[in-house]
């Protein structure tokens, strides 16, 4: 009953994926997540998927002999890393997804956020000089809505390109940060982030399986979420706050994690928080 509500209610709707971690790097659970992507456009719900490739990235600058560096947890972003992190999520990361969703009897098209200016960038400006590290200004939902309405999902790689005078720079994009700002602007009905854990935990390691912005802020605030889960958290509640109905943060380790997750409604007991307003 369950499933058959969540697929009424979703028919013909949008849900955004971020896409990373170990649900990428292990094959089994990458066919696994490529199948979902199939299955629910089978359903007649819209998928857009944005993904991340760190440990690929981390990987090919290691075999050119390019250094980089971590701040506050964002990778810095020379010109030189930032062309290689453009040749590896725009090359084989993004072409090796949506061949698998393809296979799986999906249809899907590769994207890169310079393909017709579908995120706009100016450089992030804050407490760490990152160098070309972007923060979205303006997304191209037209190309987005016009894949969507022929029944193909646009698999972003997160690059954006420079506005105005700046048009010809590249800009490395937290993939979170893409995610969460394409499926506000789409006004997506649910955007989920699949992780390596198993959603928010109180201080006592126990799974928190629904949060408002509010309780978000205070559990921030008494360093209840800490770390690399307080970026996870606050793409979550922007997104919501930009008009998704809900954030989903999730264990992507967990097989079929997606389609279990859409088609319970979000919350399949399988783990995972749910951000509402």
């Amino acid at each position: 009953l369950a499933i058959a509500s969540a697929t009424r209610e979703l028919k013909d709707k949008i849900v955004v994926v971020k896409y990373g971690g170990n649900a990428m790097t292990s094959p089994e659970l990458a066919q696994g997540f490529c199948q979902d992507v199939a299955a629910l456009q089978a359903l007649g719900i819209k998928v857009v998927v944005v993904h991340g490739g760190g440990p690929q990235i981390s990987k090919m600058l290691d075999t050119v002999g390019v250094e980089t560096k971590f701040e506050g947890g964002m990778r810095v972003s020379s010109e030189k890393v930032v062309e290689v992190a453009e040749m590896v999520l725009c090359g084989s990361v993004n072409k090796g997804i949506v061949n698998g969703i393809c296979a799986a009897g999906g249809r899907a098209v590769g994207l890169s956020g310079r393909d017709d200016n579908l995120l706009q960038c100016t450089k992030l400006v804050g407490e760490y000089d990152l160098g070309f590290v972007g923060k979205v200004e303006v997304v191209n939902t037209e190309l987005l809505y016009q894949l969507l309405n022929i029944g193909v999902t646009p698999v972003v790689s997160p690059i954006g390109t420079g506005m105005r005078d700046e048009s010809r720079i590249a800009y490395n994009v937290n993939a979170d940060v893409a995610a969460g700002r394409i499926a506000g602007e789409l006004k997506a009905e649910r955007v989920l982030f699949l992780t390596d854990i198993a959603g928010v935990l109180n201080k006592e390691k126990e799974l928190l399986p629904k949060l408002s912005i509010e309780e978000v802020d205070g559990l921030i605030e008494d360093e209840t979420i800490t770390g690399g889960m307080i970026p996870k958290v606050s793409y979550a509640t922007d997104a919501v706050q930009l008009g998704v109905k809900g954030a989903f943060i999730t264990d992507g380790r967990i097989p079929h994690a997606l389609l279990n997750e859409v088609l319970s409604g979000m919350g399949s007991g399988e783990g995972g928080t749910v951000i509402t307003l």
